[in-house]
């Protein structure tokens, strides 16, 4: 009988949250965890740490594979295993650190730390920060904020904060249960975070170590079950977005695109709100022409500055998606003769009705980047690539797009490059190619021939782990990151896990990107 606060899940099918594939699972090997209702919230953590504790155990007696499932939002296998998926969702205590917590060392004060539990989902922590005196904020998100805290730090997930960087690139703590009778504190050497009373209060091991916390950061769930996230908040800022659209691609965009130097563009709002925070450009690649503006960019942009009282965003009847139509016309288009042909109408008139200039709204994160609802099967991949790279990259898609049309559009954002060993935005100043459209055989053709493209054309480039990418294999993953990247994430997770519970926490994702190796017992 599982102890308190493990149930068993009598499922052996999951779907993800977009609906690009269904996955088997083993009979009865699926759980949900829930902190116990009695006791302090020291002693109901604990109890949580040992339920994990448990079921690596009981992986471990019955040759199980775990994993533990966050909000569902990853577009590939990276995420689930071939035995059992942990819910964690009900694992979501979050709270502020005082001052005995906080290491001596750590280079700024108590309220900017905020500990989180795995199953905490990003737009609950906007809450709790929003509802903190004085309020406080994450540093950057991404698009959307459905997604466990765990779920996003571990695939990288990203914005479009250029000089903040992805989720995590402000993560500073992870606890992480490494086995039966095994749980760690580990941060880096070179910026300690939490005393050791803190560490006490988890009951866990402390390790200080750089190459194996930046390993650990982005590791998609093979590095055992990450119970806690420390997380470095900001005082609440205010964002105002704008929308700008006619955009001419011409040698003032492209500065822009490529060295991060705005001045040429003359941006609407430029001096009135704080300093640039976020910069996104948008194309219909379906209609595209160098230096016509009416088929040009649509730009997306924000500034940043402290926060003050501001009226609620009044959003009007954007353009969404009815509840099936993506999924009806991902079927159309694959099963219907010639429908290639039809793709550019598609898109041409989504993108009229998705896409139009508006005029600013400000709001704080919590507002301004709020939780997706899902209508259908959508596709998305995003390629990594140095922004010197993305003029030329946008003319090769554009050039891919003549012969394989997607079913989507093509979406730059610019991220600041992150520590993570393997994290996908690893280029110092990263340009994320976010191609989003309908899913299908058209748009997965449409993927394939850009990346073949890319390396014909000798273009650098990496795959966001949490986004369509079937075409990782263990020598692209060594081209992307480097054999000694690579390496050193393999060493980082022989460190921490047995040879027994290495294989508890492989699934078939890791082994075809040749992540799997078991180098024998290090520690």
């Amino acid at each position: 009988m599982p102890p308190e606060g493990i149930t068993q899940l009598p499922i052996q099918q999951w779907t993800n949250k977009h609906e690009n594939f269904i996955h088997n699972l083993v009979q009865n090997a699926s759980f949900k965890l829930r902190n116990p209702d009695a006791g302090s919230r020291k002693e109901r953590y604990r109890k949580s740490t040992e339920n994990f504790q448990w079921l690596i155990q009981h992986a471990l007696d019955n040759n199980l594979k775990l994993r533990a499932m966050g909000s569902g939002w990853s577009f590939t296998k990276v995420g689930v295993t071939e035995g059992g998926l942990i819910d964690t969702a009900s694992l979501n205590f979050s709270f502020p650190l005082t001052q005995k917590y906080v290491n001596a060392n750590y280079a700024n004060g108590p309220e900017d730390l905020y500990f989180l539990q795995c199953g905490t989902i990003v737009y609950e922590v906007n809450n709790r920060l929003d509802a903190k005196i004085p309020p406080r904020s994450i540093k950057a998100s991404g698009a959307s904020n459905g997604q466990t805290i765990a779920g996003a730090l571990s695939t990288g997930t990203h914005g479009a904060a250029f000089k903040v960087g992805a989720i995590p690139d402000f993560v500073v703590g992870l606890h992480i249960v490494t086995g039966p009778n095994t749980h760690i504190w580990l941060e880096r050497a070179s910026y300690p975070v939490a005393s050791q009373e803190f560490v006490d209060w988890l009951d866990a091991d402390l390790l200080q170590d750089d190459d194996l916390f930046n390993a650990a950061l982005v590791s998609f769930g093979s590095f055992g079950f990450i119970h806690g996230v420390m997380v470095e908040t900001e005082p609440q800022f205010l964002l105002t977005e704008h929308r700008e659209g006619n955009i001419a691609y011409d040698q003032k965009l492209k500065k822009a695109m490529t060295q991060l130097d705005f001045s040429d563009l003359q941006l609407p709002g430029t001096g009135q709100n704080g300093e640039l925070y976020h910069f996104e450009v948008l194309f219909n690649i379906h209609k595209f022409e160098p230096g016509n503006p009416q088929k040009g960019a649509f730009l997306k942009y924000m500034f940043k500055k402290p926060v003050e009282p501001h009226p609620p965003i009044l959003r009007d009847n954007e353009f969404t998606y009815g509840d099936d139509l993506l999924g009806i016309i991902s079927t159309v288009l694959d099963k219907l003769p010639g429908s290639g042909l039809l793709i550019p109408v598609l898109v041409n008139n989504m993108f009229n009705l998705a896409f139009t200039p508006k005029p600013p709204i400000q709001g704080t994160i919590r507002e301004i980047f709020n939780y997706t609802k899902f209508r259908g099967k959508v596709a998305s991949a995003a390629i990594g690539i140095d922004i010197a790279d993305s003029p030329k990259a946008l003319e090769l898609i554009v050039e891919v797009n003549k012969n394989k049309p997607f079913p989507g559009g093509l979406s730059l954002r610019y991220v600041k490059g992150t520590k993570a060993t393997l994290g996908f935005t690893k280029f110092p100043n990263t340009c994320v190619l976010e191609m989003d459209g309908v899913d299908g055989n058209k748009a997965r053709e449409f993927y394939e021939a850009v990346w073949n493209k890319f390396e014909q054309e000798g273009i650098a480039y990496t795959l966001h782990w949490g986004k369509i990418n079937f075409n990782l294999n263990e020598n692209r993953v060594k081209a992307m990151y480097g054999a000694n990247q690579v390496q050193s994430w393999i060493d980082a997770r022989n460190q921490l896990l047995s040879i027994p519970v290495l294989k508890v926490f492989e699934n078939k994702f890791i082994e075809q990107c040749g992540l799997n190796k078991v180098l024998g017992a290090i520690i």
